[in-house]
């Protein structure tokens, strides 16, 4: 009988604000130990937490960009459990009256082996709640012993917990990945994985066909996504054999080893967990009026999904190329930015030429611009190439001052050295010849040294076609108007 994978995702989302979620401590990444511990983050008595407006705001743009419900009151609580880097022995997170309610997000799903194609789905978000961080366990921080580090005590979370929607590891890291670039993308959440702004614990269960749910085991933080599919898929194996073979499967918190490629359990953990929750008595329940939240709203940048529409219909994009484009804010921002130059100064959107130069533009930010990001290890917040230096080379690719090869040289000269298009183009000799009478002076002196391929050609070998091409463009140095050029030939050839 077939087995069905359930997975639910819980996401720990770093807030961008400079200080803690209950005091004016910085949340500065990289501080030495425990320099940023103050009163509050060690729990020395009688200090009072102060809540955060700016992670309140933060937590109310997400909402809004998942079209979830946003209350108009909620609680803090305290949970109640003793860890060593925690030291109120509580949490004050939000339990049954999160800041945030349900939504919901579309995802877009690139299968991870096999011939199927992408698809979109709909994970629905449960809840997402503020919290706050709890310090860092540094193990062998001296021989033998274990430091703990309180600088990240306090650091104001929002937790963003999906219905378990997901049914293979796909789907999981495509939903990670989509909520990674949206709250990157709203200046919610700087999303370092490496620093641990975006944390994700998942809860993995399977179950034969038609079955009631099976015994879910969470594997915590996650910090990668190739971590997470491996994770993912390797816990979902080992379930699976542990039913078929007469086993059961208890529900634990368990961590993954990048090393081995394996899931061990870290320890049981029972489906009703007590952790005391009451409401914290020394915060007020958090009221929202509805006019705060428009101001949010007003606040929130074009989303990606607008964004995506917006390039589709407006400029007649593919699918594919809205998707590349929106991957990042700062790409999509290029994209716009160096779009408006290249049209400057008629950049009306609709049909034509607005279409030819956006296409044009997303070719080479999708294709060259990218690769060599790439290549340089660099992303579009460090690209060297401004969107108005990208477009002074788009703008002479499209009057045939230069061609594709020739814009290529110019694009290397810019990435290196930066500069000007038109002023690269004219130290290094790059115009297009798109003189006719020179180009056909070229095309008959072609035909007239290659009588025996014309003989060919005329005869029917039509492939022979590229042959005079590469002579002539080799002839003129790669200058030539490839249009003008194929037009000529093919009128000469014929006779």
């Amino acid at each position: 009988m077939k087995w069905e994978i359930v997975i639910g995702l819980e996401v720990h989302a770093q807030l961008s604000t400079q200080t803690k979620i209950f005091s004016g401590a910085s949340t500065a990444f990289g501080a030495e130990p425990n320099t940023q511990a103050d009163a509050v983050s060690i729990a020395l008595p009688g200090v009072l937490p102060v809540l955060n407006k700016g992670a309140v705001e933060r937590a109310i743009q997400f909402g809004l960009a998942v079209g979830a419900h946003i209350a108009p009151r909620s609680v803090f609580a305290r949970k109640n459990y003793f860890y060593p880097d925690l030291p109120k022995g509580y949490q004050i997170s939000q339990f049954d009256l999160p800041v945030v309610g349900m939504g919901a997000m579309t995802i877009q799903v690139e299968p991870l082996s096999g011939n199927a194609k992408p698809y979109e789905k709909v994970v629905r978000i449960t809840r997402a709640h503020l919290e706050e961080d709890a310090g860092k366990s540094v193990h062998g921080a001296t021989q033998g012993m274990t430091g703990i580090d309180l600088n990240r005590a306090g650091t104001p979370l929002l937790e963003i917990v999906s219905e378990p929607d997901m049914s293979s590891a796909a789907e999981a890291v495509a939903y990670a990945k989509t909520l990674h670039s949206l709250v990157r993308w709203i200046g919610i959440c700087d999303g370092n994985m490496q620093e641990g702004s975006f944390r994700c614990d998942v809860n993995v269960s399977v179950r034969r066909a038609g079955e009631p749910l099976g015994t879910r085991r969470e594997i915590k933080n996650l910090n990668s996504f190739k971590f997470m599919q491996q994770a993912i898929d390797y816990e979902v194996q080992w379930q699976i054999d542990t039913l078929e073979n007469g086993g059961k499967i208890q529900q634990a918190t368990i961590l993954f080893d990048p090393e081995t490629g394996e899931t061990h359990a870290m320890r049981s953990k029972e489906d009703a967990h007590d952790y005391r929750y009451f409401p914290d008595p020394d915060l007020l329940p958090l009221d929202i009026s509805p006019e705060f939240i428009e101001q949010m709203r007003a606040k929130l940048p074009e989303l990606p999904e607008a964004r995506r529409t917006r390039y589709t219909e407006n400029y007649a994009l593919s699918a594919y190329d809205a998707n590349a484009l929106t991957a990042t804010r700062e790409m999509a921002d290029f994209f716009d930015a160096c779009l408006a130059a290249t049209l400057s100064p008629s950049p009306s959107p609709a049909g034509g030429r607005g279409e030819q130069v956006a296409k044009m533009c997303a070719n080479w930010l999708i294709g060259e611009v990218s690769a060599q990001l790439n290549r340089d290890g660099l992303d579009m917040t460090t690209c060297p190439i401004t969107p108005t230096q990208l477009s002074g080379m788009l703008v002479r690719i499209a009057d045939n001052t230069i061609s594709n090869s020739g814009a290529k040289d110019v694009f290397r000269v810019l990435w290196a050295e930066g500069g000007d298009a038109d002023a690269i183009i004219e130290a290094k000799g790059l115009k297009q010849v798109s003189d006719s009478g020179a180009i056909e002076a070229l095309v008959d002196e072609i035909i007239t040294a290659n009588a025996e391929k014309v003989a060919e050609y005329r005869s029917g070998k039509d492939k022979l076609f590229g042959f005079f091409v590469g002579l002539a463009m080799k002839a003129s140095k790669g200058k030539a108007n490839p249009a003008q050029l194929n037009e000529i030939l093919k009128a000469k050839l014929a006779g």
